[in-house]
């Protein structure tokens, strides 16, 4: 199953890549939301996306709320992984359209449970 991970930390994009390739992803990078919901109309497959609220050029919440808008990425489950631990802006982020929300620092474990929630996939075999 596809995944994009969407961050303009390298860390972050390559510490949640191997997340996800561990739980049996076939996950892309993108540096910011322009590039992120480039990528996405021309991968309307895509299953998940793990998403940074603070980005240049097209912030986390505008992609979530672009992506909420285009009808043909209504199956990309959306999840804010962002340092933004304000209760309005987890309420902003998920009256966008965000399926859910994880606060940096994260877990494995805790991306695992999101998925789950999610009722998406959480192991490799579960993802072929």
């Amino acid at each position: 199953m596809k995944a994009l991970v969407v961050d303009d930390s390298r860390a972050i994009r390559v510490i949640l890549t191997q997340m996800l390739k561990a739980l049996g992803y076939q996950p892309a990078e993108a540096r910011h939301g322009r590039e992120a919901y480039l990528y996405l109309q021309a991968n309307p497959d895509t299953t998940l996306a793990l998403i940074d609220w603070n980005m240049p050029e097209m912030n986390g919440l505008e992609l979530v709320q672009a992506v909420s808008a285009d009808a043909t990425l209504s199956g990309v489950r959306m999840v804010m992984v962002t340092t933004e631990i304000e209760m309005s802006q987890m309420v902003k982020a998920l009256e966008a359209g965000a399926h859910e929300y994880v606060m940096k620092p994260f877990t494995k474990a805790t991306i695992e449970d999101k998925l789950r929630l999610l009722g998406l996939p959480t192991s490799a075999g579960a993802a072929a």
